[in-house]
Formats: C-alpha cells, sequence, structure tokens
C-alpha cells in the first residue's frame, strides 16, 4: 500500500502545478453552466408539462456537475499509460514490484483529485453568490451533505474503475481513441451529463438504472439537491460499493490477462 499511497501523492502534488491550465477550465465550465442554464431556463419557462425536477434543484445540479468535471468525464485521459501499451513501454512497468492495477489506478485517482481541487473550489465560491436565478443552494441539511460526499467519493472511484477498462481494452485494439470515444460517449449520456436522468422517457431510465455510470455523476448530483430522499441515497451508496467492488475484482482478473499475452518486442 506505501507504493500507492506515495504514486498517489506524487501525482497529486504534480498535478497541482498547473494552475493556468486549471484556471482556462474555470473560464470554460463557467462559459457551459450558464448555457446549459439558459437552455432549461428556456424550456422550464415553455414546457406545457411539470418537469420531474424543479429548476433550482436542476441548477444546483447542473454546478455541481461543473464543479466536478474532473470527477465525472470519462473522456479524462492518461496519454503516458496509452503511450506505455502501444510503444512496448510497458515492459518497464512489469519490472515494478507492485501490481500493475492498483499502482495505475493510484495514478489516475491522483490526476483527477488535482484537476478537481484546482477548479471545484472557485467555481462552487463564485456559484453561491450569483443573482437569481443562477446561484446554487446548500444542501437541505447536514446529513443530506454528509450522504453527498460519501456518494461523490464512491462515485469518483467507481468512474476509475470504469475508466481502467479503457485502457486494458489498449492491450488489444492498439488504438485508444475508439474506445475513448465509445465508452466515453456510452458513459456520459447514461450518468446525465447530457441530459439529467429524470428527463429521460421511461424505457431509457430503465437502462440508465441497470448501468454503472448514473451513480458517479447522476445519483451524488441529485442526493445533495434532496431530489433523491436520504433513505434511498444510502440504499445506493450501497450499490455504488457493490459496483466498485465487482469492477475492480473484474478489472485485475483482464488486466492479468492480457499482461499474459503482451509480448515486448526491441533490441
Amino acid at each position: 500500500m506505501s507504493a500507492y499511497y506515495s504514486v498517489l501523492k506524487l501525482r497529486l502534488l504534480n498535478g497541482m502545478q498547473y494552475r493556468a491550465a486549471a484556471l482556462a477550465g474555470v473560464a470554460t465550465q463557467f462559459f457551459w453552466g450558464f448555457m446549459y442554464i439558459m437552455i432549461f431556463e428556456a424550456f422550464y419557462e415553455y414546457s406545457p408539462y411539470t418537469p420531474p425536477i424543479s429548476l433550482k434543484e436542476l441548477i444546483t445540479y447542473i454546478w455541481l456537475q461543473q464543479s466536478f468535471l474532473a470527477f465525472v468525464m470519462l473522456w479524462f485521459r492518461d496519454n503516458e499509460l496509452f503511450t506505455l501499451i502501444t510503444s512496448g513501454n510497458i515492459a518497464y512497468e512489469l519490472c515494478r514490484p507492485c501490481e500493475i492495477y492498483g499502482f495505475w489506478y493510484a495514478k489516475l485517482l491522483a490526476g483527477r483529485l488535482s484537476s478537481a481541487l484546482l477548479r471545484s473550489f472557485p467555481i462552487l465560491i463564485v456559484a453561491f453568490f450569483l443573482p437569481e436565478p443562477y446561484s446554487m443552494t446548500l444542501p437541505p441539511n447536514v446529513v443530506t451533505g454528509i450522504l453527498f460526499l460519501l456518494a461523490l467519493l464512491l462515485g469518483l472511484l467507481l468512474l476509475v474503475a470504469i475508466s481502467m477498462y479503457i485502457y486494458i481494452s489498449v492491450f488489444y485494439t492498439m488504438s485508444p481513441i475508439g474506445s475513448t470515444l465509445m465508452i466515453g460517449v456510452l458513459g456520459e449520456f447514461f450518468a446525465g451529463l447530457i441530459i439529467p436522468i429524470p428527463f429521460m422517457p421511461d424505457w431509457l431510465q430503465s437502462i440508465a438504472y441497470m448501468l454503472p455510470f448514473r451513480l458517479t455523476a447522476d445519483f451524488p448530483f441529485r442526493v445533495y439537491s434532496g431530489h433523491i430522499p436520504q433513505n434511498e441515497a444510502l440504499n445506493g451508496i450501497l450499490v455504488q460499493l457493490v459496483w466498485l467492488v465487482g469492477l475492480v475484482w473484474l478489472g485485475r482478473i483482464a488486466l492479468n490477462k492480457a499482461l499474459r499475452r503482451v509480448v515486448v518486442q526491441g533490441g
């Protein structure tokens, strides 16, 4: 565990150095946040039926999405790992005295944490002080806030476990583009990052609830706003844990199987 903790710490400190890129990302996310809010504001004003989630809850949902984008976006990738696999330098990784799955998992987790730490606080602080109707609100109570933090953390761990499958697939395809696009587009849609899950038709919601993607974004964000009650939030957290254990276990098996097929040539 000390090796995994060390790589997590070093990668986290390294990622915290890119402050200029983080500020540019904050500006971009504010642009997208305002754009989404204005689109939904127009939708709510002229909608002939009552939406499944209030506008205020939706605005909070959008600002949380923009604040913690590094926690929930599947297209966030580590090109260094892709290069290791496609160039044959994976041989150096095989010489490390630790398990590759845990080592890579720690690296990916640190990259997302450092990006989120630099971007989330500026966005959250400004979002709380925006004029109505663009400002976000606090959770309904302290218990809901604690459940949100727990759901957000488990969602992050779950997303990293899902993203590991992108890197594992490159051992077979030798091209990161297809895997990233396929899993990224599918995952973001069913995570509620394009259309919140409550706005989907019932048959599409049924599919979303069978997949783990919504547990990384839609679930914690709706827990924060109180749209998901506390008892349902607790059940959802248990489901997150089950998915996390299952995906990590299967991911380790898949990676070990891929490594046994690796052939490295060179002089």
